[in-house]
């Protein structure tokens, strides 16, 4: 990776940190998250250096969790594999998909083995609607607002 994508895979983890960590324990709960960072989980579209970014930035976020090593290794791990097939996936509707369903998937099972104590079902449909909510709400704006930029050549 070059300087200039090293820097933005690092401003990328900032922002996820930054977007996560305001909103303390709400961010973190097994139900309902808010977590508008989840929203960057778009940009490996424009940017493959924001596949790293994205895990960093929930690596360093997770820290503060509560769930410990589980969330902060296995979330992150989602995180890194959501990223990469998002920057796969051309349709952005498509690309979208990942972040939301991994998550809502596999993020209840590494609370419960965190030692939360919740519902799966439970716990995907309400980080299923979450994500949702983040990355179709909030990372579609985000998509058209980077394009527009882009198109304008105000950022490469």
């Amino acid at each position: 990776m070059s300087l200039k994508q090293i820097a933005r895979a690092a401003l990328i983890a900032a922002l996820y940190v930054a977007l996560t960590l305001p909103f303390g324990q709400l961010a973190f709960q097994n139900m309902f998250q808010v977590r508008p960072a989840e929203a960057l989980t778009i940009l490996p579209l424009f940017y493959g250096e924001a596949i790293p970014g994205l895990a960093i930035g929930c690596m360093l976020a997770n820290i503060f969790s509560g769930y410990g090593a589980y969330d902060i290794v296995f979330g992150s791990l989602i995180t890194l594999i959501a990223a990469f097939f998002t920057r796969k996936l051309k349709n952005l509707f498509l690309a979208a998909l990942p972040p939301v369903l991994l998550n809502a998937l596999l993020l209840p099972l590494v609370w419960m083995a965190a030692g939360a104590r919740t519902a799966y079902l439970y716990s995907m449909g309400s980080t299923l609607l979450t994500q949702a909510v983040w990355v179709y709400g909030l990372g579609i704006p985000l998509y058209f607002s980077v394009k527009k930029l882009r198109e304008k050549g105000l950022l490469k």
